[in-house]
């Protein structure tokens, strides 16, 4: 029997879990918000809030254990991403770009030379702010991700 898709969302930071409930809702795909303190949800039985303990990656690891081929992550998380592609799911970050298996290696490495420089007092500025058109890119790569998945035959309703 084919598997139903789950879309993953890291809460904690995430501004488009608005975006990603309207998406799930419209392919009533079973969404899992997953944070280390409250974050207010739809009355939806597709969307499940899950409080993890405060901790480094507690959020991270949870999703980690849970997400399968054919699953989302919505994540602004480089290391979950490359999780999450390790284990044959896709992954977005909120600007709609796509973490994939040839592109993930780069997007860590690039990572890690921005947290290196950070902490070397090289950097001071942070990620420029979040637009409007992050959030169209956002939905498009997601209905884009939600339609490949189907075509693969994973179960969306």
């Amino acid at each position: 029997m084919p598997k139903p898709i789950v879309i993953y969302i890291d809460a904690d930071a995430c501004p488009v879990k608005d975006e990603t409930y309207r998406v799930a809702a419209r392919h009533r795909i079973k969404v899992f918000l997953v944070a280390n303190s409250y974050i207010a949800v739809p009355r939806d039985a597709e969307v499940e809030r899950v409080i993890v303990p405060p901790g480094l990656d507690v959020a991270d690891d949870w999703i980690a254990e849970r997400v399968e081929e054919g699953d989302l992550v919505i994540t602004a998380d480089v290391p979950l991403a490359a999780r999450a592609v390790a284990k044959g799911a896709e992954a977005i970050g909120p600007t709609g770009k796509p973490f994939t298996a040839s592109s993930i290696g780069m997007q860590l490495a690039t990572r890690n030379l921005m947290q290196d420089l950070r902490e070397a007092g090289e950097i001071t500025r942070g990620p420029r702010p979040f637009s409007a058109r992050d959030r169209s890119e956002f939905l498009q790569a997601l209905e884009r991700a939600v339609q490949r998945l189907k075509r693969k035959g994973f179960l969306a309703g």
